[in-house]
């Protein structure tokens, strides 16, 4: 069987969605292909115990650019509800509010980690710009030895699986916003007119309720979602592109997550076994995927760089806790050794919902890790839950029951050398006919969900009545590499 669309959208993430919806609002017929049995990818939501999770901690900053925010304002109307930022940060064996406050600082951490941070400011310009190609001495640099030591090595280890000094300076640009001591006392004494930092905006109905609207709008406005088909092949043809499809590889396998599905998008299609012809294709799948799905593929050298770029892996612990609300916070943060554990947040603490059931809540616990390692194959996480919990100086929990998801592809590793190896495969997928990649997985990129969005909108926009306005999206290419992740 044969089809045909204007444009077909590999992947159904928040920068695929964004894309379909835009393209179908301005009359293009758009196909999307998502090999998972639900929309969203990591953006998704699903239910455990009868609460809304997420894949991890999500929140939607209020550095989203003012049309996205009005878009999905119209899209969830009030469900989109804005909130107080209420964390806490673990540092020298005690805990700080996040975000920080001075008096709280100056109170909790340990004189002589105060001292080495102001002694690190005063010292600054002495430093100079220290092995500033690597993570390590481009905070050692700029935050100093003594917050780099305390906070980001340890976190590091942990995140990516590398020391500092094996991990690419751009991990530090795209990662901590704050670049030196005297701008972190900058923002924490005089706050942030636009709330970063102190607020989000987060829907009712868990992050996934983001990309489920999403999704609703692009098939309302024409858009055809496929779930469960995966492309197989990839053939750039003059002035079309032919695309091969078969099942995808089942519940809950989409752009990388396995174990629990999310909801799946009412009156979905599926075009497993399809043969579709496109006269463009947006692909947010992964780059190294993409060169193997294209014929024909990329030359040896662009192969093998292909191999060389890694992401690293994640297992999320969903504890479920009875006795009502575990604790008022909503995320704790553990950048320290003595637990893989790197996060913990609570979601329904993330929202006001009448749907959260008063009797239980659910924890979720993020492990960073590496396909196939110890913890991706450990099967019962009991044991890490209370450990965590004992080992960190929180509340112990009322366990009910652990669900456990394993996701393979979550922070791009931007191992030194990884530059050259991204460069060589960007630009033979920017020489395929009439194929365009975007998005975190497909520019191998960090970013939060309103970089996503805004990535799918200026795709769009490069299209135009007499075809891409390349010129355009160069445009677009820069203005994605100066974004900076908020946390």
């Amino acid at each position: 069987m044969g089809m045909s669309a204007d444009l077909v959208v590999m992947g159904a993430g928040p920068s695929g969605l964004a894309a379909a919806w835009r393209a179908a609002r301005r009359g293009l017929s758009v196909t999307v292909l998502e090999r998972a049995d639900h929309v969203g990818g990591l953006s998704a939501s699903f239910e455990v115990s009868g609460i809304r999770v997420d894949h991890g901690s999500h929140r939607l900053h209020p550095a989203t650019p003012p049309h996205l925010l009005a878009d999905l304002r119209g899209l969830l109307g009030d469900d989109l509800q804005r909130r107080p930022r209420n964390g806490r940060l673990r540092i020298a064996d005690r805990y700080v509010g996040f975000p920080l406050k001075p008096a709280e600082l100056a109170k909790r951490l340990p004189p002589a980690l105060l001292a080495g941070v102001a002694r690190d400011a005063v010292t600054a310009p002495l430093r100079g710009a220290g092995r500033a190609g690597t993570y390590a001495g481009t905070l050692r640099a700029s935050l100093g030895p003594a917050l780099y030591e305390a906070l980001y090595a340890p976190y590091a280890l942990k995140l990516w699986g590398l020391p500092g000094e094996e991990i690419d300076g751009d991990q530090a640009r795209k990662r901590v916003t704050a670049d030196s001591p005297w701008k972190i006392a900058r923002r924490i004494l005089r706050g942030r007119s636009d709330g970063q930092g102190k607020i989000f905006y987060y829907p009712r109905r868990g992050f996934g309720q983001i990309v489920d609207a999403l999704a609703d709008a692009a098939t309302a406005a024409g858009a055809d979602i496929r779930l469960g088909t995966a492309c197989t092949r990839i053939e750039p043809a003059a002035g079309a592109v032919v695309l091969h499809t078969s099942p995808g590889p089942g519940p809950g396998s989409g752009s990388g997550a396995r174990a629990v599905s999310g909801d799946p998008v009412p009156n979905a299609g599926s075009t497993a076994g399809t043969r579709l012809t496109a006269g463009r294709v947006f692909s947010t799948i992964p780059m190294p995927a993409l060169a193997r799905l294209v014929e024909p593929g990329p030359g040896p050298e662009v192969a093998e760089a292909a191999g060389r770029l890694r992401f690293r892996a994640m297992v999320l612990v969903y504890a479920v806790h009875e006795g009502g609300r575990w604790t008022p916070f909503d995320a704790h943060y553990l950048p320290g050794p003595e637990t893989p554990v790197t996060r913990i947040s609570e979601p329904a603490n993330y929202r006001v919902s009448a749907d959260d059931p008063g009797d239980r809540t659910v924890l979720c616990f993020e492990i960073p890790c590496a396909v196939g390692d110890e913890i991706w194959a450990a099967g019962d996480f009991s044991g890490v839950v209370r450990d965590t919990l004992a080992r960190s100086g929180l509340p112990p929990v009322n366990l009910a029951e652990v669900v456990v998801r394993r996701v393979p592809h979550v922070y791009p590793v931007y191992e030194t050398g990884y530059a050259e190896h991204l460069a060589g495969l960007d630009a033979w997928a920017g020489t395929i006919p009439d194929v365009t990649t975007f998005g975190r997985l497909g520019l191998f990129a960090h970013d939060n969900t309103h970089h996503a969005m805004a990535m799918g909108y200026d795709a769009v926009d490069s299209l135009t009545e007499t075809g891409w306005d390349g010129s355009a999206w160069r445009a677009a290419r820069r203005r994605f590499a100066e974004h900076v992740v908020e946390d």
